[in-house]
């Protein structure tokens, strides 16, 4: 690059920024720039145009140059390649970039080689005079750096001794052999002794005999330097032998070389919290009107029972129920219930006293007795018979003396064999058994009753499904006249065609239907089915058409639309009434007053035929008999079954007999015919044959049967 042109003068403006552009370009190429390229040519120009006037001045001072230098230091440019290029370039380019119109000459060149110098040595100076003020200000440093740490720790030692001398809580600092170095006087107050007579003593002297297991084995780990701190709620004799609750916080305190050296405990005394504590949780577990535990306090204990139980251990449990409570509350009111509840609580607690059992209020008048006994089911028993007794006993509240009884279920099994849940589950049931078999009594869980149980309720719920997806189907037993053989009705029997069972007798059902009410919806479809089968064979058979009986439940008879029901099934089918028959039971038609007995005179007008099943087991009331609208009796089944005539009881047989024509004139007496059921054999049908029965259904005449049977028969 050759040197800039310059208008005159002795400094060319021109020729220093291109000189300081170039020194620029050097320094920031050499090493670290603590600058902008713009700001380190800003920086160079003026120091160039300083050079240029020291080489120019009349009267020569290096002291221009040795400023130039240290003004490099104190722009950081201390990089020794930039003191380099910048001497070398005073001789190499200077002069032709910035004195261009200045001729060499001796004289300038010696000017030249003392700027030089002067440079290198006033960036040496100030290098110089940089470390040894950066020393200093390091010692100076160091030195208030200690003087800060030596003040902190006097003052930290200050703290510390106000904190552990005038702190609320407990401070006690030991060595990990537990002889006690320093204590407190909140931790001399808190147990009762003196400072003294704490420093004289052993951590270990100061433990409960009863503290929590594996509290010892923590506190050996903080000393063998296995843990570093520890934080446990545990009691400590004070020195009149009475006994404080704390919070005890213990720290490790190692060496340098991480050995253990001594602990620091934190102490705060919790005794009316952990007894506050005590009380909430006391009330949280037990019953307030009884003071006996209560469900969530004996499941609990029955988990942990659980939980603990080995491989043999067995489980035992009486569930208790008083009979009839309910009563005492709504005549008597319910401050005499509780009273009364206390009395029986009391009670039960007192008959298994000293026995280890756990006796617990479940809620409302059931409690519970957790047998705790390997004896088996005979403790239990014995145990349930306890509490039955003791409930038993008259009680006495105010001037009232009541009669009370209870009913237990009692469960006692292997722990292996069952969980909590299912035993409670078990226990309920048998509770109910006990409660279905006639009150004031026990009953003992039985797996396969329970299995019974579960595959009805399975049953049960099942049935209005099973009905959606017409899963129930109709079979026909014959009627026949007794006197000619001929097959005059049928009577319709419901089965249930289940998808996993198989072909269901209404024995399995009927009950269940009963029992939730499906009973209407169910006779109303067995109608329906059993009219539109019946109008079947009368189209096909018009002369030989069977009329067809239905079986009316008791709860149809009173369905306020049972009328309605039946009209409907008749027209919709086009069945002509006087060939549908329905069935009631003998106790559902003689209990009937006021509209259900209004319905069965409705349906007698429609011009139907109505029944009377089961006849002689029920309450006969005659006078009240001869005024129903009905038209025939069916004998029960046990009065048939009585002349079977097989020799075996003469003098029975005989009897039955005698029953048998005794009904039978006293049907027609009221003009009433009569059908006799379960006739199984031929000396049955010739006996009732004889007694004027006017037909007969049974085995002997025909099994139960689809309709498309019956159709067959009438065919043939």
């Amino acid at each position: 690059m050759g040197a800039p042109e310059t208008d005159g003068g002795d400094v060319s403006r021109p020729g220093a920024v291109a000189y300081a552009a170039e020194w620029a370009r050097a320094v920031r190429r050499i090493g670290f720039v603590p600058l902008s390229a713009a700001e380190t040519e800003r920086l160079l120009v003026p120091l160039t145009e300083r050079l240029g006037r020291a080489l120019l001045a009349p009267t020569f001072s290096a002291r221009p140059a040795e400023e130039v230098g240290r003004a490099l230091v104190e722009a950081h440019l201390t990089e020794p390649g930039v003191l380099d290029w910048s001497v070398q370039a005073l001789g190499d380019r200077f002069l032709p970039w910035v004195l261009p119109a200045r001729e060499e000459s001796p004289e300038l060149r010696e000017r030249v080689a003392l700027v030089q110098g002067a440079v290198a040595a006033g960036f040496a100076r100030a290098l110089r005079d940089r470390v040894f003020s950066q020393q200093e200000r390091i010692a100076r440093s160091a030195w208030q750096a200690r003087d800060t740490v030596e003040q902190a720790l006097r003052d930290s030692e200050a703290r510390f001794r106000a904190v552990f001398t005038g702190a609320a809580i407990g401070i006690g600092i030991a060595g990990v052999d537990g002889q006690i170095i320093e204590v407190n006087q909140s931790f001399a107050d808190m147990l009762g002794y003196t400072v003294g007579e704490l420093r004289l003593m052993n951590v270990a002297a100061l433990f409960h005999a009863d503290d929590a297991a594996g509290m010892w084995e923590v506190y050996q780990e903080l000393i063998e330097g296995k843990r570093d701190s520890a934080r446990v709620e545990k009691r400590y004799y004070r020195k009149d032998g009475s006994v404080v609750w704390t919070d005890l916080a213990v720290s490790l305190i190692r060496y340098d070389d991480g050995r253990p050296r001594f602990t620091v405990a934190m102490i705060e005394d919790i005794t009316e919290r952990y007894e506050l504590q005590q009380r909430l949780r006391f009330q949280a577990l037990h019953d307030p009107l009884t003071g006996l535990p209560n469900r969530t306090l004996f499941f609990e204990t029955l988990g942990d029972v659980f939980h603990a139980a080995g491989p043999e251990q067995r489980v035992g449990l009486c569930f208790i129920d008083l009979d009839g409570f309910k009563a005492v509350n709504d005549s008597l009111g319910h401050d005499l219930g509780d009273r009364l509840l206390k009395v029986i609580a009391r009670r039960l607690s007192d008959c298994v006293a000293g026995r280890g059992h756990l006796v617990a209020r479940m809620g409302g008048d059931e409690f519970v007795i957790l047998v705790d006994s390997d004896g088996g089911i005979d403790d239990a028993v014995e145990v349930a018979e306890l509490a039955l007794a003791a409930v038993s006993a008259p009680v006495h509240v105010d001037d009232q003396q009541l009669a009370v009884s209870a009913s237990i279920g009692i469960v006692e099994c292997p722990a292996a064999e069952t969980s909590v849940a299912e035993l409670m589950k078990a226990a309920d049931t048998t509770l109910y058994w006990a409660k279905a078999e006639g009150r004031g009594r026990w009953a003992v869980y039985d797996p396969e009753r329970s299995a019974a149980d579960i595959a009805r309720s399975s049953l049960a719920s099942n049935l209005p499904a099973a009905l959606d997806r017409g899963e129930f189907v109709l079979h026909y037993q014959p009627i026949v006249s007794l006197l000619d053989g001929t097959m005059v009705a049928v009577e319709a029997l419901v089965r249930w065609q289940h998808p996993e069972l198989g072909l269901l007798g209404p024995d399995r059902f009927i009950g269940l239907a009963e029992e939730t009410g499906l009973i209407v919806r169910l006779g109303a479809w067995v109608l329906r089915q059993a009219c539109r089968d019946a109008e079947g064979w009368r189209r096909s058979f018009p002369s030989t058409t069977p009329v067809v009986s239905v079986n009316l439940a008791a709860r149809q008879a009173d369905d306020p639309a049972i009328v309605e029901t039946v009209a409907e099934a008749l027209q919709h089918t086009g069945l002509p009434a006087a060939l549908l028959q329905l069935e009631l039971t003998e106790s559902a038609v003689m209990g009937s007053a006021g509209e259900p007995l209004r319905a069965l005179h409705q349906l007698a007008d429609l011009g139907l035929r109505l029944a009377i099943d089961d006849f002689g087991t029920g309450y006969s009331n005659l006078a009240y008999l001869r005024r129903l609208p009905i038209h025939c009796v069916k004998l029960a089944g046990p009065f048939v079954e009585g002349i079977r005539g097989d020799g075996v009881d003469a003098v029975a047989d005989h009897r039955d007999e005698r029953i048998v024509d005794a009904l039978v004139r006293l049907a027609h007496a009221l003009e009433l015919s009569v059908t006799a059921e379960a006739v199984e054999t031929e000396v049955q049908a010739e006996r009732l044959r004889a007694l004027r029965c006017d037909t007969g259904q049974g085995r002997l005449f025909g099994a139960p049967m689809p309709a498309d049977g019956i159709r067959a028969r009438l065919e043939g």
